[in-house]
């Protein structure tokens, strides 16, 4: 999770699109213009087995002026030794 966050922070499309899940995975990304990430916090990680896990974090970001925060429970799945981002429900 906090590697993702730093993709995002540093715009790494790359790397953020290398570690989505193929089954949920989008083309492209974009990235809001001016947005300005302000830190990370990681509510909880949960084990559902061996290959499945759950994150909840809380994202503070601000774009125009503006904060924002981003709330979500993210679903994880390992693959081959790798942990891949499948989705997320938001707060």
């Amino acid at each position: 999770m906090r590697s993702r966050y730093t993709a995002f922070v540093v715009q790494r499309a790359d790397y953020l699109l290398a570690t989505w899940h193929a089954s949920t995975r989008p083309a492209m990304l974009e990235f809001a213009s001016g947005a300005k990430w302000l830190g990370l916090e990681v509510r909880s990680h949960k084990v559902l087995d061996a290959d499945h896990a759950e994150v909840e974090f809380v994202a503070r970001c601000r774009e125009a002026g503006r904060a924002t925060r981003l709330h979500e429970r993210s679903r994880f799945v390992r693959e081959s030794g790798r942990w891949f981002y499948v989705d997320g429900d938001q707060f």
